[in-house]
């Protein structure tokens, strides 16, 4: 694979060429700084400020160049110069957000940085337009999905363009988000491979290009655990280049692959980036994704009173329809009000704004489980379990959804996944016990309960649900039909302290007491219950990391 030392940006002169040039190593970090500063301003002046500010935010974390070092601004071209004047009245309307005014003074210009600024302004005119549509539609949303009317024409344009080889590295990022746009995604995955090779130090075209990558088979996860330092995006055929390296850890991270993360932060903190705060902060966004109790719900001060915690969001969305957050806060609101249409309109955006939104997927399934839909809550269930394979409340509940469907191997499957990798909510092995009681399969049932009352002692909580009842009235009945009154007398002792079970309760112990009185004995013969699998035994710690469940594929 050829490295791209080579390729620079055709807009780019033979005096800046060999800056934004990239070497596959850290091994002279005075040149990346000047790299990350060059293209910090390039950045700036395309009006591509996430990208600029990474750039500035990362070569901030570097030590300061002396004076002799620093890089002069690019050289004007002759097209820049002719294009100066509209040029820097558009980029006035356009950092303003007045995209249309920006488009129309930059019409028939000639240089590539003003072409750029051109089409880029269509474009974010007319997502602008789609996004105020959209949150004008909302309550409840029933305009349905909006689109952007400019990108028909920007992809013909573009594409024209791109036969005759005439974009540039931004050029081809743009093209690569309007094919993205239009749900073109493996054009749109192939123009941003090519734009990472003619630009490799613009972040925006790599973190597009992550965007499309939606599971961990396309990046070839063995290799990489065989072979650390080899390329895992050989079929990307991606450039070999410093920025590689910052795109794998943000991809592992995002695919939740987080030990190869961590390892690749780790290396970048040890080759000089110690002091960067978007390093620090994506090492705080990995660990967050590994924490046993998952927070992704916020805590609302409008608790009950959902008509105005959904107005907020939507004035929110009025500031920033991008804003993820705010789409799924909305839906869960949407739901509260029994408004499923807007709740799926409301995750629905949430996805387009990030396909990898867990809690988006979540919702979707929770909102057709609520219309009894079981077979499309199972679909979305399904994508929230792939992103979140650790997650034991999607394990439950698809296993609760392949119950509904009559599917219980994998109902079961399910259920002992959720325990395996730790289950949050206390519940797994509940359902578990249910379902083998379901089939009378005693013995594996009381297996589950006994597990079960095992683990919310152990932990030491004080339990107050229904489940523990449930669970002791079950082991009584158990041990009393296998004749171990001790047993079963321990059991139906506990079941006197809860309301819904003490008449059971008491009624068992009297048939326990009058079994003794007329010479009953307890059986020699212990039962399965008692022989614990080494995976339940007591010392045995559960919980560990796992893939998504090989789940046979459903799409409603």
């Amino acid at each position: 694979m050829a490295a791209s030392t080579s390729i620079v940006p055709v807009a780019v002169t033979a005096a800046v060429a060999p800056v934004l040039s990239t070497n596959s190593d850290f091994s002279d970090l005075r040149e990346i700084k000047k790299q990350l500063l060059l293209i910090a301003g390039l950045t700036r002046e395309r009006g591509l400020l996430h990208s600029s500010k990474w750039s500035a935010e990362l070569a901030f974390s570097l030590p300061a160049l002396p004076l002799a070092e620093l890089q002069p601004p690019p050289p004007i071209t002759e097209e820049d110069a002719q294009d100066m004047d509209a040029y820097t009245l558009a980029k006035a309307y356009f950092d303003v957000k007045e995209y249309d005014r920006a488009a129309h003074f930059l019409h028939g210009c000639n240089s590539k940085k003003a072409y750029f600024l051109y089409m880029y302004s269509r474009y974010l005119s007319g997502e602008k337009k789609k996004d105020d549509e959209t949150v004008d539609s909302l309550g409840p949303l029933e305009k349905g999905q909006v689109k952007n009317e400019a990108l028909r024409e920007l992809r013909v344009e573009l594409s024209k363009k791109h036969q005759a080889r005439e974009l540039d590295g931004f050029g081809l990022y743009l093209y690569g988000v309007v094919l993205r746009k239009l749900d073109l995604v493996k054009e749109a995955i192939d123009v941003f491979v090519e734009a990472t090779h003619v630009l490799p130090l613009h972040w925006g075209a790599w973190l597009e290009l992550c965007n499309l990558i939606t599971d961990k088979e396309m990046v070839n996860c063995d290799e990489l655990r065989e072979k650390p330092s080899a390329s895992r995006l050989k079929f990307l055929s991606l450039p070999d280049t410093w920025m590689k390296e910052f795109f794998l850890a943000h991809i592992y991270t995002e695919l939740q692959l987080i030990e190869e993360a961590l390892q690749k932060y780790q290396n970048l903190i040890d080759v000089g980036f110690s002091k960067s705060s978007y390093i620090v902060s994506q090492i705080a966004v990995a660990y967050h994704n590994i924490r046993v109790f998952i927070l992704w719900t916020v805590e609302r001060n409008l608790r009950s009173q959902h008509e105005k915690a959904a107005l907020y969001f939507q004035r929110a969305l009025k500031l920033n329809p991008r804003y993820l957050g705010a789409w799924t806060l909305m839906g869960h609101e949407y739901m509260e009000m029994k408004n499923t249409s807007a709740a799926i309109q409301a995750y629905r955006h949430a996805i387009e704004v990030n396909k990898r939104d867990y809690r988006a997927w979540y919702g979707l399934g929770q909102t057709y489980e609520i219309l009894k839909m079981p077979f499309y809550c199972l679909y979305y269930y399904r994508r929230a379990h792939q992103l979140r394979p650790n997650d034991s409340r999607m394990l439950v509940a698809l296993g609760e959804c392949y119950e509904k469907l009559n599917q219980l191997v994998e109902a079961k499957k399910c259920y002992w996944r959720a325990y395996a990798v730790g289950d949050v909510e206390k519940m797994a092995l509940v359902k578990l016990a249910k379902l083998h009681e379901q089939l009378t399969e005693s013995e594996q049932a009381a297996q589950c309960y006994i597990k079960y009352i095992q683990d919310i002692y152990s932990c030491g909580e004080i339990v107050e649900h229904l489940e523990e009842s449930t669970a002791f009235r079950y082991l009584a009945q158990y041990y009393f039909k296998c004749k171990l009154w001790d047993e079963a007398s321990t059991c139906a002792q506990k079941c006197c302290a809860f309301n819904d079970t003490r008449e059971e309760g008491k009624a068992l112990l009297r048939q326990i007491l009058q079994l003794r009185n007329q010479g009953e004995t307890s059986t020699t013969e212990v039962p399965a219950p008692f022989f614990l699998p080494a995976s339940l035994s007591a010392n045995n710690t559960p919980t560990r990391r796992v893939s998504p469940l090989n789940l046979s594929s459903v799409t409603p």
